[in-house]
C-alpha cells in the first residue's frame, strides 16, 4: 500500500511537489516574492523557483537561524520572503528567530516546514518535525495551514502568498490520497471544508489524515453510522464556527492528526468545544512520544493513524453521548 492510499481514493502528488510547483507558477507573476533556503531546495521543492528566478533566490547554507533573520530583513525592504527547511529544522531550530524576527515584529515572512510527521520514515526521529504546529500556533499572529493533498496545497499557496502577515504551512515528503480534483479545492484561510455530512459523529482532520478521516468515514457507514468529515487545514485562526457546529448536530468529535497530542489541531479544537458547546472528544494522533526509523506505512500504522484507529475513535465518542 502506497502512503496515505485509503480505499476509494487515487493517490496524488506529495504535496511539497504540489508547493513547489504553485512557487514557481506564482513567483513568475509577483517579482516581490524571494525564496531564502538552508541548502535543501532540492527536497523542499524551492529549487524550481530558483533556476527560474536565480536573482531572487538565497542559499543561505545549513544555517536555519540565519536563514529566518535573512527572511525577516529581506520582508522589512518589502519583500515576500518564503523560508523553507525540513519542518524539524526550521520551527525547532530556528524558533526563538522566528519568535524575533518574523512574529513579535509581524513581518510578511512565509514559513514553510517540509518532511513534517512521522511519515518521512526512515530518516528517523531527529528529522520527524512532529511538534510544530504546536510551536507555530504559540506565535501570536502567525497563520497555520496544514494542506491534506497537492490541490489543497497548491491553493493554500496561493493563498497564504497573498495574505499580509507571518505565515507557516506544512508539507509532507510523501506522496498522499488525492482529495480534490484539480480546481476544486475551495480553500479559504480559517474555513473549514466539510467534504461528507453526517450527523452521528464528526472527524475532524488536517494533513494526509483527511485521506484516513474518509476511509473511516466509509468504514463507518457500512456499520450504519454517518459521519459527517471536516478538513480543518487551518489550525489558526481555527473555524470556531464549523466546531461548534459540528458538536451542537453530532454530538460527538474524533480529531485526527500526524502531530503530538498536545499543542495541535487536537487541543484547539478541545478548547473550541469546551468553551461553546461541550461534547465528548477523542484524538487520534502520535500521541505523547518520538517515533522511530522505518517505513513510512509501517510507522503510521505501528503508531495508529490509521482508518481502524479513527473508527474506533469515533464509536468510543458515540458511546461517550449524554
Amino acid at each position: 500500500m502506497a502512503l496515505g492510499e485509503y480505499a476509494g481514493l487515487k493517490i496524488g502528488k506529495a504535496t511539497r511537489d504540489a508547493f513547489g510547483d504553485a512557487l514557481k507558477e506564482i513567483g513568475g507573476t509577483n517579482s516581490a516574492i524571494v525564496t531564502v533556503d538552508g541548502d535543501v531546495g532540492n527536497s523542499t521543492r524551492t529549487e524550481p523557483f530558483a533556476l527560474a528566478y536565480p536573482d531572487r533566490a538565497f542559499n543561505v547554507g545549513i544555517a536555519e537561524s540565519n536563514m529566518v533573520s535573512v527572511a525577516g530583513g529581506l520582508a522589512a525592504s518589502g519583500k515576500i520572503p518564503v523560508v523553507a527547511s525540513f519542518a524539524c529544522f526550521l520551527l525547532d531550530n530556528a524558533f526563538d528567530q522566528i519568535r524575533m524576527s518574523v512574529a513579535f515584529p509581524h513581518l510578511n515572512v512565509k514559513l514553510v516546514g517540509s518532511h513534517a510527521g512521522i511519515s518521512i520514515g526512515e530518516d528517523g526521529p531527529s528529522q520527524m518535525g512532529i511538534e510544530d504546529v504546536a510551536l507555530a500556533c504559540s506565535l501570536p499572529g502567525v497563520v497555520v495551514v496544514v494542506p491534506s493533498d497537492a490541490e489543497c496545497t497548491r491553493a493554500a499557496t496561493e493563498a497564504l502568498l497573498a495574505h499580509q502577515g507571518p505565515t507557516y504551512l506544512r508539507i509532507g515528503r510523501g506522496k498522499v490520497a488525492a482529495i480534490y480534483e484539480d480546481g476544486k479545492c475551495n480553500f479559504q484561510i480559517g474555513k473549514a471544508i466539510q467534504l461528507q455530512d453526517g450527523n452521528d459523529v464528526t472527524i475532524i482532520a488536517n494533513g494526509l489524515m483527511v485521506g484516513g478521516a474518509m476511509d473511516a468515514a466509509k468504514k463507518l457507514k457500512e456499520k450504519g453510522i454517518q459521519a459527517r468529515v471536516l478538513d480543518m487545514h487551518t489550525v489558526k485562526p481555527l473555524d470556531v464556527d464549523a466546531v461548534v457546529r459540528a458538536a451542537k448536530e453530532t454530538g460527538a468529535i474524533v480529531v485526527t492528526e500526524e502531530h503530538l497530542h498536545h499543542g495541535g489541531l487536537g487541543s484547539v479544537v478541545a478548547q473550541a468545544v469546551c468553551a461553546n458547546h461541550p461534547c465528548p472528544v477523542e484524538s487520534v494522533d502520535v500521541g505523547d512520544q518520538y517515533a522511530e526509523s522505518g517505513d513510512p506505512q509501517g510507522l503510521l500504522d505501528k503508531y495508529g493513524l490509521t482508518a481502524e484507529a479513527i473508527t474506533t475513535a469515533a464509536e468510543k465518542a458515540m458511546s461517550r453521548k449524554n
